[in-house]
């Protein structure tokens, strides 16, 4: 195998510690960047810089953001009575691209999974109940948490984990439709995911 010189090593090593980049994607990245001018490397080097200085987690959402709170907190237009619960930041993107939801976010970093060793005291769950906790007048403002994780093992895990969690403290607590993605044919669906559009069907 052919022998780097130990920057370009270096380089390919922290590539590689990157999600989904392997051996090949990181080299790659590690000959384009040796291509690139200087100008283009450091404004690359920049960026992530700034991101690591200015971006932090909103106090109330968790949501990532350089102002806190973040947008949609600060938002008055957002209804605050519905808490959307999310795994990760892009979930929560995936979400506003609807432009259906004008609700109040929270984000959890993450889903259980015991294989990982990612228990409950690892997502950020503690500040979630805080905003369930009731006003001046003994009624909390929330009404409805939506569990919008992922669904996967790990994700359906993480919404049966807070349901459980949430429902004895009165709120009412829905987990979003699953099922067939529209575009697909039948016969490519696993029988999971057409359990779930069965499931969730409705009249029309």
């Amino acid at each position: 195998m052919l022998d780097y010189a130990e920057p370009v090593t270096r380089l390919i090593d922290e590539f590689k510690r990157l999600p989904g980049i392997g051996h090949k994607s990181a080299q790659r990245l590690a000959f384009h960047l040796l291509k690139s001018s200087q100008e283009d490397a450091e404004r690359l080097a920049d960026a992530i810089r700034e991101v690591k200085a200015r971006i932090i987690f909103c106090s109330t959402c968790n949501n990532l953001t350089d102002v806190d709170p973040c947008r949609f907190c600060a938002n008055p237009a957002r209804d605050r009575s519905i808490i959307c619960v999310v795994e990760e930041p892009y979930n929560l993107v995936a979400i506003e691209k609807t432009r259906e939801y004008h609700g109040a976010y929270h984000v959890l970093h993450g889903a259980l999974s015991p294989i990982r060793g990612i228990g409950p005291e690892d997502l950020r769950i503690r500040n979630l109940l805080e905003r369930l906790r009731p006003g001046p007048d003994g009624e909390s403002e929330i009404r409805e948490i939506i569990l919008a994780t992922n669904p996967n093992t790990e994700g359906e895990a993480t919404a049966n984990y807070l349901g459980r969690l949430l429902k004895p403290l009165g709120v009412r607590v829905t987990r979003i439709a699953m099922g067939l993605p529209v575009g697909s044919d039948l016969e490519y669906a696993d029988e999971v995911t057409m359990h779930k559009a069965l499931l969730n069907r409705h009249e029309m």
